[in-house]
């Protein structure tokens, strides 16, 4: 569990969890931060893992409402069905008595010696080769600034591009948690969170997206630095965006596939 990113606190009761609302863990302008969502579907993944004492398998996150600092979201977390082998769980967040998010999980592992992975990692330079995307501020306390951010592939800016969309909808980037922070599950769910970051891109717009869901599969966990984060935006109709992403380590293993739907933001005036 990745205690020491979230400051993810226990209680007296094993199914109840406390999550300080820190500015490095918000994004938005300033004045009107937010809890990234990402952070959100982790720390209900974290909480859910130790309740259950099973790793994830899935996990899906409807967001509702917005968690600002300095709140404190409280995560009750449930488990309708325990299993031999395998958990169905569910988290409740909320701030008060104002749900933030639900998040519905399965969790475990069943004895099997069948491996195998079908999905390719994209061949590209080694994030120390790649630039920096320039969509990630680092003057500001919020979490951009403590996640690395290099583009692989695609394009990742800001601005509107003179060409108009691109051809694929997809932009591959390398990406880093802070020094000292394992890549766990609840860490990969925060790094699934950045699809939103490809719609401007796609659309050649300043652009970008309000997730209204987020669904990490877990495939596997293996040391890595960094994870290369391969992010297609499928489609835009009717002021929703829709997006994926699979997340390989290093040497190319497939960690865990990811997909959102966005309320579509055009910020260029568009």
């Amino acid at each position: 569990m990745s205690k020491t990113f979230f400051d993810l606190k226990s209680t007296h009761n094993p199914y109840r969890w406390h999550l300080p609302v820190a500015e490095r863990l918000c994004v938005g302008p300033a004045g009107n931060k937010f809890l990234f969502g990402g952070v959100g579907l982790g720390a209900a993944v974290a909480a859910m893992e130790v309740a259950c004492d099973r790793p994830l398998i899935w996990a899906t996150a409807q967001y509702l409402s917005y968690a600002r600092p300095p709140s404190i979201v409280d995560l009750d977390v449930s488990v309708p069905a325990h299993g031999k082998h395998t958990s169905q769980a569910r988290v409740v967040a909320h701030v008060g008595d104002a749900e933030i998010l639900t998040v519905n999980a399965a969790l475990g592992r069943r004895p099997s010696d069948i491996t195998h992975q079908w999905a390719k990692a994209p061949a590209t330079p080694p994030p120390e080769d790649c630039e920096v995307s320039e969509r990630w501020r680092t003057d500001v306390e919020d979490l951009h600034r403590h996640f690395e951010v290099r583009v692989a592939l695609g394009r990742h800016g800001r601005a509107a591009h003179p060409d108009g969309p691109s051809e694929d909808g997809r932009v591959v980037l390398w990406i880093r948690p802070p020094e000292g922070v394992s890549i766990d599950s609840a860490i990969l769910a925060v790094m699934a969170d950045h699809v939103p970051s490809g719609v401007g891109p796609a659309l050649g717009r300043n652009a970008g997206g309000n997730s209204l869901d987020n669904t990490l599969r877990l495939l596997t966990l293996v040391p890595t630095d960094w994870v290369l984060c391969d992010v297609t935006v499928t489609g835009v109709a009717h002021g929703v965006a829709h997006g994926a992403m699979r997340l390989f380590s290093q040497d190319g293993q497939l960690m865990a596939t990811a997909s959102q739907s966005m309320i579509l933001r055009i910020r260029d005036g568009g």
